[in-house]
């Protein structure tokens, strides 16, 4: 899907590839704001069969349903190793940060993230990988009950299920706010 059904000749291509469509659209606004002929995409599967047509930008998320995004950046690095491109994810290690400048990112950003800050990435603005500190074991603890929950869309019962916690419990532990980074 592309943002803008017009773009100049001259905008530079950017693919955004990320599975969150709220986060997604809004990011591609602001990108196509700051100059880039912006093509949205839910995921790898649906970049497949414009691989051939390679963009000089993309911003891709880590985790998504279906391959992940560093099997993206693999195939576009392959195809075109022109192609600038910035990881996204909100579960950031270093060994996915490794392996994703292994596989040709330029960058490797933590979300929430703004347009400006992937913007300075995409143009070498940036340093080559942002990871921050080891989080505490609270905050990855809060983290992958999270990415538990979305996994189980949302459903709690399940969640709980999979995380071997009682119900109400893991009910408790959503109430409370993220904990510091």
């Amino acid at each position: 899907m592309t943002m803008n059904p017009t773009p100049s000749a001259e905008a530079p291509t950017l693919w955004l590839v990320d599975d969150d469509e709220a986060f997604r659209n809004r990011l591609g606004r602001a990108l196509e704001e700051r100059g880039f002929a912006v093509t949205l995409f839910p995921s790898v599967e649906a970049t497949l069969p414009a691989l051939d047509e390679a963009p000089e930008y993309a911003v891709v998320d880590l985790r998504m349903d279906g391959a992940s995004g560093l099997t993206l950046l693999e195939r576009l690095h392959t195809k075109d190793p022109g192609t600038r491109a910035v990881m996204l994810t909100g579960y950031g290690s270093i060994p996915t940060a490794v392996e994703a400048t292994r596989l040709g990112a330029v960058a490797y950003l933590s979300k929430p993230t703004d347009a400006d800050a992937v913007v300075q990435a995409l143009l070498g603005g940036a340093a080559p990988v942002e990871v921050n500190q080891t989080p505490s074991l609270a905050r990855a603890e809060w983290e992958y009950i999270n990415r538990v929950l979305a996994d189980a869309q949302g459903n709690v019962s399940e969640a709980a299920r999979r995380l071997g916690l009682h119900r109400r419990s893991l009910q408790r532990k959503l109430q409370k706010h993220p904990p510091p980074k």
